[in-house]
């Protein structure tokens, strides 16, 4: 009897996802002779047993679509919604594993889905996964599918401001995905040219980045690109996140204490709006120079895989089928040069890849005089 396998997307959409499911899916049926079905919706598709056969005519032209053709969701296995509650559906969603006689699941994914893997991995579940985010910070990996792609977007976003700022001789925030890492806006920024670069694992002093930008004035150059990862943050902010929210006022208690730490860990995490708005007002103050902001957004996630994108991720996706085949579970598949190796989830889950302040594109952005603000 054939091998049934099963696939879901989950977390937030990628360019690379489409054709990652294709590699998996093609290597599978046509080179072991297995059954792939695909689960709509991530771990909710699964948890409903929502599925969807993929064939060969399901898998065909889905190579250069962005997105996912499964659909996607952020919910997790073990805290879903369910009738207005948080309810642990692992055992639901073990039990539709076995309904159809799966040998493995194969979830593609970033660090969210890496956990949740790891979490039906220790329910017995024979379970391997692809690394994918714009992000670009899942360890283990040289990189994951979807990176390049938003860089290329990130990048010409960089290149369109130019004329603008350049012709009102104007500040140009331009803010960019990459929360708790800035390997999108450090990538962005160098390749664009922006003049300051502002990233999660570097807070900076906003009179740093002024000074930079009026260096630039006095010089004859009247126009500065700011190229800013949402997660970015103030020297301040990073303080008040050390510092937890410690309340200060007359006020007391845990409960007052817990507010004010998250609405700290909100500000500085940039789940509220404003930290980019923030800057560019303090910028327009600090140098009687116009600002202005753009922010990019889920344009940065949409379209057209980049070449590289679909290269690597149909790399990645058969490398999965062969590790399928052999039995090797529990694994992520990393890229490794021009090669793959498979990875312990043990070693993934619960990490993040950060830019390391030593890292040879910070070193060659200092050299070409880019303010990173401290």
């Amino acid at each position: 009897m054939s091998k049934m396998i099963g696939i879901l997307t989950s977390g937030g959409d990628s360019p690379g996802l489409n054709a990652a499911i294709r590699g998996v899916g093609k290597a599978l049926l046509g080179r072991y002779g297995m059954k792939v079905i695909g689960f709509r919706d991530g771990f909710r598709g699964m948890m409903e047993n929502r599925t969807q056969l993929l064939d060969s005519a399901a898998l065909s032209g889905i190579l250069t679509l962005g997105g996912t053709i499964l659909g996607t969701s952020r919910d997790k296995p073990y805290a879903m919604p369910v009738a207005g509650k948080l309810r642990d559906m692992t055992d639901v969603i073990v039990e539709n594993y076995r309904r159809h006689h799966l040998d493995a699941l194969v979830c593609l994914g970033g660090g969210g889905t890496q956990k949740n893997a790891y979490h039906l991995m220790k329910q017995g579940l024979n379970v391997i996964t692809l690394p994918k985010t714009i992000d670009n910070d899942v360890v283990m990996t040289d990189v994951s599918f979807g990176y390049d792609t938003a860089l290329g977007i990130a990048t010409e976003a960089v290149d369109r401001l130019h004329s603008t700022a350049h012709s009102h001789h104007r500040i140009l925030v331009l803010e960019l995905m990459g929360n708790k890492a800035g390997w999108l806006a450090l990538g962005a920024g160098i390749a664009g040219g922006a003049d300051v670069i502002l990233i999660p694992e570097i807070p900076y002093d906003v009179k740093q980045v002024a000074a930079a930008i009026m260096r630039r004035s006095h010089s004859g150059q009247g126009f500065s690109i700011v190229a800013m990862a949402e997660g970015a943050i103030s020297r301040e902010d990073a303080v008040k996140l050390a510092e937890g929210g410690k309340d200060k006022g007359s006020k007391s208690g845990a409960g007052k204490k817990k507010e004010q730490k998250q609405q700290a860990q909100e500000r500085v995490a940039g789940r509220k709006p404003g930290n980019s708005q923030h800057l560019a007002q303090q910028l327009e103050e600090l140098t009687g120079l116009e600002s202005r902001l753009t922010i990019l957004g889920y344009l940065q996630r949409g379209g057209t895989p980049s070449a590289g994108d679909r290269l690597l991720a149909t790399r990645l996706g058969t490398a999965c089928a062969e590790l399928v085949n052999k039995g090797e579970f529990g694994v992520m598949v990393a890229a490794r040069g021009d090669s793959f190796k498979p990875v312990s989830l043990k070693d993934v889950v619960g990490k993040r890849k950060t830019v390391p302040l030593d890292h040879d594109w910070i070193k060659s952005a200092r050299s070409v005089h880019t303010c990173f603000g401290d």
